[in-house]
């Protein structure tokens, strides 16, 4: 397979992606700009690797569980959720909202792990699939404020300001005003993002470092999003105060997550085993 080849059949993965119906040959060849033969050999193949499958049915064609199989035996191989639902399950108690922690990884954020602390009234859990939109996010804000400014446009502009349609009525729109929300970032420790990813919502974020060294390279985020009623002006200090300490608690076990489980050794008669499963 040529490397055009691959790069077509990822886009047609990313395409397929988000579609529990399915999708129509013709409909999907239109969407990717490739001829309709091309578009069914590139299926053909995928469906044979057990990527893709066709409904018998409507003879649309969608992504199998695989590649969803593939990414959490990834995930578990790294140890990434694990590393860090212990502190996320407290934050979200601790704040009663929606908690998210995203890795950095090849210059993109990337959601990995999620807790839902609300336990009554509306209840906000965005999906996981879609990455932030960097300027228009406490989260991608939190990020950004990291890195030399000159670094975090040039990843902005890259992106474009736009969104795709993913932002709320709030979202920054020029590049002195996203200097302006770094700055102040910043300078308070933490992100705030006002109906800018979504109508209706208020995210916080802040980001945690990949051990207690200073120096140590950004590693991810935490954010606590809510309904803006539930997040008045008046209740953010008291949430920030939870992310910046859940922060700190996963820089602290952040460098644990590769620490591989040793085979058990036998235990001395009358003697209580414990495994890494349950320490």
């Amino acid at each position: 397979m040529t490397i055009a080849a691959v790069d077509r059949a990822l886009k047609l993965m990313e395409a397929l992606a988000g579609e529990p119906d399915g999708v129509d040959l013709s409909l999907l060849a239109d969407r990717l700009g490739l001829p309709f033969s091309a578009t069914h050999r590139l299926l053909g193949t995928l469906a044979e690797r057990g990527f893709v499958r066709q409904d018998p049915h409507s003879d649309a064609y969608g992504l199998t569980l695989k590649l969803a199989q593939l990414a959490f035996r990834d995930l578990d191989s790294r140890g990434l959720p694990d590393a860090g639902q212990i502190v996320l399950d407290r934050l979200a108690s601790a704040t009663q909202e929606y908690c998210r922690l995203a890795v950095v990884e090849g210059g993109e954020l990337i959601w990995i792990a999620r807790a839902q602390g609300a336990t009554a009234g509306l209840r906000y859990e965005p999906p996981m699939g879609a990455g932030p939109v960097l300027h228009a996010t406490a989260t991608g804000k939190a990020w950004l404020a990291s890195l030399p400014e000159a670094e975090a446009l040039r990843i902005v502009f890259a992106h474009g300001f736009d969104g795709a349609g993913r932002t709320g009525p709030n979202a920054l729109g020029d590049v002195d005003a996203l200097r302006a929300h770094l700055d102040e970032t910043r300078r308070r420790g933490f992100a705030v993002a006002v109906e800018e990813g979504e109508i209706g919502i208020v995210a916080m974020a802040t980001t945690f470092r990949a051990g207690p060294d200073p120096a140590a390279p950004v590693a991810g985020t935490l954010s606590v999003a809510g309904p803006l009623p539930r997040m008045p002006e008046e209740r953010r200090p008291a949430i920030a105060e939870a992310l910046l300490r859940a922060a700190e608690a996963m820089t602290g076990i952040w460098p644990l997550r590769r620490r591989q489980i040793q085979p058990a050794k036998t235990a001395p008669a009358g003697d209580i085993q414990q495994t890494g499963a349950s320490a």
